[in-house]
């Protein structure tokens, strides 16, 4: 009998956990219940042993074994093992990722289909007789006037609380739960021709089916990569294989869900945080069995079970929020390679600005490239110009040429997008009299002004405060708001054109369920309309009457000190600028700018993203930057400054000698003060990625076992996207 089971339980500590098992030992990937301390933890079974590296007699048996197979398949067990070995994370959190948070509970499984109540015989004779009041009268007559059983979710719309009637009834014996009536099969619509460009990649990555090679889609905004997506997956359903598409946002969600019902006729299963933790558990079970075929998510769909794997697709590789930041740091598009490769399917990545890392692997011949260059339905590519801000005079940081063409746009019936990617009133709310400026006092950084809400707000740590009537410092009332954000420019331009209806769609708008949606489903696509946003409108979204895009507050991303930042504002510009002119009638792009000679945006606007994406290749390969060197990022925090400057020496005194690690740091986060806490930072670079791993294994292990490390909140980074 094995000596040992090795459990991964969910907490911040690197290793795995020796347990005695039962008579018959569960088999890896099963979920176990054991006692840690004082607590009872869920665990999964990473492995079984035929030894223990402790006496027996000093491990605690397991408690319960919750699966009698295995819910985590040996393809999803190992990669979720890579990701934990290759990010440097804790075993326990990245099982746990692995997992919807409600099978992370010691309860059964929830049945792979939403609950549905039928009528008895009993119920239907008590219905009869009118021996039933209230809600359990009205239970019964829905319930009697169903055509078969009716799902839970269909009860929830009609008959709000009816659980409650459904425990009584339920326990006479007069509904009972049946299964749920099945779905209408939902006619596919005809795809439209694919042109010669996407045919041509549809072929590519079909001729890979049955095999790992990963593709990059490089097609320009309004090229139709989402066709070419629909293509393939249709391609796989026909084989009887399942795919996966990842999408960074769940905004991009209801869209996508929505194409992909439409045209294939198949249920989609749409995994994502804003969804019930039921619903989510029963979308990821159904693929685990194989009956979800097409499965769409954000980041952690990543982990979704794929026993029957045809095809993965990762859309907008490029976008950050395929990072994970906080706990376990993976990121989800080079998981997902990962995954592709294990399983032995094509990996298809889609962007219309690849990110500098992807575009290295096909310079490198590890990515096979296939373009995309032409708009199937625009007549042209949008007109791109750019507006010299300088000795111009500005209505709230518009100029005078933007104002006049959203004018021209909306008089002739079609629809503009102004995009500033910083939301609220104004950035800065300034004392004119005296020099003083709103500030958090946890973060050192100006506090946002929200005019609808009168208040300042921090949007690093959420710190809240009333918009004062005076000046704190001198108790004037020469409180001025300085530069722009959403919510002015949404006031200004309403202002310019009371006739046209304005639009803001930023975090401030989109908080509730499926608001994103919403509004945009208002927004009729003969109407005249201005749209004010931020990031969120910079992708994915299909918008026929869209002519003009006007970029506001450029600049800011020309003077970071975050190398990447090249990188991201050319991606930003060419997204934004893709929203414009993407059906019949033509587009133009305004780019608001005090630097318009700047070398990044002329060759971006004279060349395009290809030749402004080499230039930066070439800087970063001149500079031993990403991708043609690899990085690990050691941050620390705490309340004193002492504590994390203590930690940071020690760990880089801990560091191995040798190697061709570079050492930067120890230093100040480029953020020193957030929320209160001090924070450092020690960056570590190597021209081997093998190298970096190794010198990291061990002292990742060290770390935790510093005196200082008691004192301080501190995290390691395995190729950091964002250095703050």
């Amino acid at each position: 009998m094995p000596a040992v089971v090795r459990v991964a339980l969910p907490v911040p500590v690197p290793s795995l956990f020796d347990y005695l098992p039962g008579p018959v030992p569960p088999a890896p990937g099963s979920r176990v219940l054991v006692p840690f301390g004082r607590r009872r933890l869920v665990g999964v079974v990473a492995d079984v042993r035929d030894h223990a590296e402790v006496e027996p007699a000093r491990l605690k048996p397991l408690l319960r074994v919750l699966d009698g197979t295995p819910l985590l398949d040996a393809e999803l067990l190992a990669s979720v093992a890579w990701a934990a070995d290759y990010w440097l994370g804790a075993p326990g959190e990245a099982y746990a990722n692995a997992l919807p948070l409600a099978l992370r509970e010691p309860r059964p499984l929830p049945e792979l289909h939403e609950e549905a109540w039928t009528l008895t015989t009993a119920g239907r004779s008590a219905l009869d007789a009118g021996s039933r009041r209230g809600g359990s009268r009205d239970l019964l007559r829905f319930l009697a006037g169903a055509d078969g059983a009716a799902a839970a979710g269909t009860l929830d719309a009609a008959l709000p609380g009816w659980r409650a009637a459904a425990r009584r009834l339920a326990a006479a014996g007069l509904i009972a739960r049946a299964a749920p009536p099945p779905a209408p099969a939902a006619p596919a619509t005809p795809a439209p021709p694919l042109g010669p460009e996407q045919r041509a990649a549809v072929d590519a990555v079909a001729a890979s089916f049955g095999r790992f090679q990963p593709f990059l889609l490089d097609g320009v905004t309004g090229s139709g990569k989402t066709e070419v997506y629909l293509a393939l997956i249709a391609q796989a359903l026909a084989q009887g294989k399942q795919s996966l598409l990842l999408v960074p946002e769940i905004g991009l969600a209801p869209q996508t869900v929505r194409r992909l019902r439409e045209r294939l006729g198949v249920p989609v299963e749409v995994l994502h945080s804003n969804l019930a933790e039921g619903e989510r558990a029963r979308a990821w079970l159904r693929a685990r069995s194989g009956e979800a075929r097409v499965i769409l998510g954000t980041r952690s769909a990543v982990f979704t079970p794929l026993p029957q794997a045809g095809l993965v697709i990762v859309d907008e590789e490029h976008d950050g929020a395929y990072k994970q930041q906080e706990g376990f740091r993976y990121h989800a598009r080079d998981l997902a390679l990962v995954r592709a490769r294990a399983l032995g399917v094509p990996a298809l990545l889609g962007s219309a600005t690849p990110s500098l890392e992807t575009l290295a692997n096909v310079e490198a011949g590890r990515y096979r490239a296939l373009h995309l260059r032409a708009r199937p339905r625009a007549a042209r590519p949008p007109q791109v110009q750019i507006v010299d801000m300088r000795a111009q005079r500005l209505e709230h940081g518009l100029s005078p040429a933007l104002l006049a063409a959203v004018g021209e746009a909306v008089a002739r019936g079609e629809q503009a997008l102004v995009f500033r990617n910083r939301r609220g009133y104004a950035p800065v709310l300034l004392c004119h009299a005296c020099g003083w400026h709103a500030q958090c006092p946890r973060c050192e950084r100006p506090l946002t002004l929200h005019a609808a809400r009168r208040e300042l707000l921090c949007h690093h740590c959420g710190h809240r405060a009333h918009l004062p009537a005076t000046c704190p410092a001198c108790g004037a009332a020469e409180l001025k708001p300085q530069g722009q954000g959403t919510e002015r420019l949404e006031q200004a331009l309403a202002a310019c054109f009371p006739q046209t209806p304005v639009l803001r769609i930023d975090r401030e708008t989109t908080r509730r369920r499926d608001a994103f949606e919403r509004l945009l489903d208002g927004l009729r696509e003969d109407q005249p309309a201005i749209l004010v946003g931020t990031q969120m409108l910079a992708k994915g979204h299909d918008l026929p009457n869209l002519t003009l895009v006007a970029i506001v507050g450029v600049d800011e991303g020309l003077h970071s000190v975050d190398f990447r930042a090249g990188e991201r504002l050319a991606q930003l510009v060419v997204q934004v600028a893709g929203r414009a002119g993407r059906a019949a009638k033509p587009g133009r792009v305004l780019l608001q700018t005090h630097h318009p000679d700047h070398p990044l945006l002329r060759s971006l606007l004279a060349q395009g993203y290809a030749a402004a994406a080499r230039e930066l290749l070439t800087e970063r390969r001149l500079a031993a930057l990403p991708p043609y060197a690899h990085q690990a990022l050691l941050r620390a925090e705490a309340h004193q400054r002492a504590a994390v400057d203590d930690f940071l020496a020690a760990a880089a005194a801990a560091l191995p000698a040798g190697g061709d690690l570079r050492v930067l740091g120890p230093m100040p986060a480029p953020m020193p003060l957030r929320a209160g806490r001090a924070r450092g930072q020690l960056l570590l670079e190597a021209d081997r990625r093998g190298g970096l791993h190794a010198a990291l294994r061990p002292w990742a292990a060290a770390l935790g076992t510093l005196p200082a490390a008691r004192r301080v909140r501190w995290s390691l980074d395995v190729d950091p996207v964002d250095l703050y």
